[in-house]
């Protein structure tokens, strides 16, 4: 094969297996929501404020990565001179590059992080005082230095060792990473940040225990998470697998909305639960992690000095996994769209409340300042849920086909 085509061959394979999996691994028989305006449901301030949100959190987000890549393209174009050297300790060398590109990252896209936080506090999203925000500002970019760290020295060591096929290794790498942080982040992570109660015997705990048994799931942790100390945002989710699988629920959304509106995000979380979406996620990062980490690897040697140690490489890898990276999950969020309908239906056909889900769909937005029908490349590019209006169309074919006719198109 022409020196030439390997990396563009690289990539576009890479995003056509990524592609290829996301039709593969798409949860089948999805209702096919109603078409619904906007307006039907919510006003023309609430659409404007969450409009005008969405365009400056848009706009900080595309600023903070064009900062990010504008500094590794820097690193790559000019490496610091401790990378050109040769020292006996390469490894080392590597875990000190990632760690410090990490920091440097993290200082650099703070004051636009700053900015989107303030943003979100002004429209009362953000609840945390901004000490405890430098506090969790710190630990996620000493975390982050370390695990980058972790990668360096591995990245090293593999481009030492299998040289131009490092990429193999680094596939298996990944995969494995994927399933050690998926397991292990609910018990070492997660609670570093916030706190997480076993939520005890009540109303709620028996409304998951009789969710799941109608579901056929087995759920034996459900905590209560307190969000409230950071956000008024509202939400549950499902983490981890095996012993550290649990079921999470906002105390926002305990404390601020009905009984069944509750009812029917836990019945969201349970169809994750019933459809083993967590191990699929991981089979779909094993099925893209070798032609990503390929493309990876063809666009990092092409940036990489071509003289010097292996550690000198090191920066161009990072480089290329800024890029590709992205380029793969705005396929791979093709997926999470479909796998959050396949939830959403599940708790319609468990619960059979759809007015009830409508409800909620129209008062967490408004809660959340989302846009309830953001523009149709956002959407496809970032969007990892089906859009609120979709959601509410959903509902409406599943009233409409409960009830043989036309369903309301109009909210409360």
């Amino acid at each position: 094969m022409p020196v030439r085509l390997r990396l563009p061959i690289a990539v576009v394979g890479a995003l056509v297996v990524a592609e290829a999996a996301v039709l593969l691994m798409r949860p089948r028989g999805l209702l096919q929501p109603l078409d619904v305006a906007p307006r039907a449901y919510f006003s023309a301030e609430q659409i404007e404020k969450a409009e005008h949100f969405r365009d400056g959190q848009l706009l900080l987000y595309a600023a903070q990565t064009a900062v990010q890549l504008g500094l590794l393209a820097i690193v790559v174009a000019r490496p610091p001179r401790i990378l050109l050297k040769p020292r006996r300790r390469q490894w080392l060398v590597g875990a000190a590059a990632t760690a410090g590109l990490s920091v440097a990252v993290a200082l650099a896209t703070l004051p636009l992080a700053v900015i989107a936080r303030q943003r979100a506090k002004d429209v009362g999203l953000v609840t945390q005082e901004w000490v405890g925000y430098a506090g969790d500002v710190a630990k996620s970019t000493a975390i982050g230095a370390v695990l980058a760290g972790v990668g360096g020295a591995l990245l090293v060591v593999a481009l030492r060792r299998f040289g131009r096929r490092w990429w193999a290794p680094g596939a298996v790498a990944v995969v494995a990473f994927g399933v050690i942080a998926t397991y292990a982040t609910p018990v070492v992570l997660d609670p570093l940040f916030n706190k997480f109660t076993p939520l005890p015997a009540g109303h709620t705990r028996s409304t998951v225990l009789d969710l799941a048994r109608r579901a056929g799931v087995k759920v034996d942790q459900v905590y209560e998470m307190d969000a409230s100390r950071r956000t008024t945002a509202a939400n549950a989710y499902v983490t981890g697998f095996g012993h550290t699988k649990r079921v999470v629920i906002y105390d926002n959304l305990l404390k601020k909305f009905t009984p069944g509106e509750t009812r029917l995000v836990l019945a969201h979380e349970l169809g994750h639960v019933r459809h083993d979406d967590v191990p699929h996620g991981l089979l779909y990062l094993a099925i893209l992690a070798p032609f990503g980490m390929l493309a990876v690897a063809r666009l990092g040697e092409r940036m990489a000095p071509e003289d010097g140690p292996v550690a000198a490489a090191v920066p161009a890898v990072v480089l290329a996994i800024a890029l590709i990276a992205p380029a793969i999950t705005f396929i791979s969020n093709q997926l999470s769209r479909a796998v959050e309908a396949h939830a959403d239906q599940f708790a319609l056909e468990l619960t059979h409340d759809p007015q009830t889900f409508i409800d909620f769909q129209r008062q967490i937005s408004i809660q959340n300042v989302g846009d309830p029908d953001p523009p149709g490349a956002v959407q496809f590019l970032l969007g990892t849920h089906p859009t609120t209006m979709q959601r509410i169309g959903q509902a409406l074919r599943f009233k409409e086909d409960r009830s043989g006719g036309a369903a309301p198109r109009a909210g409360s």
